[in-house]
């Protein structure tokens, strides 16, 4: 929603205040704000359907997931 501006100003605000005070959180949306400007650098524009942007998004939380847990041991 962030990346995208698909947000009003309010909900961008509490979003932005969850980012600055939640660290995992933060390192997601900076995961994902890499990945949306590289796919955006190598398709020229080009916009993703939505079915694959979705498995994108499932993917890339299902890994941050995995990483933060491996990372708790």
């Amino acid at each position: 929603m962030m990346l995208d501006g698909e947000c009003d100003e309010a909900t961008r605000a509490r979003l932005q205040w969850h980012l600055d005070e939640c660290g995992s959180c933060l390192e997601a949306y900076g995961i994902e704000e890499k990945v949306k400007n590289l796919v955006n650098r190598k398709c020229g524009g080009e916009t993703a359907p939505e079915s694959l942007r979705q498995r994108l998004s499932i993917e890339l939380r299902r890994t941050i997931l995995v990483t933060d847990t491996d990372t708790d041991s």
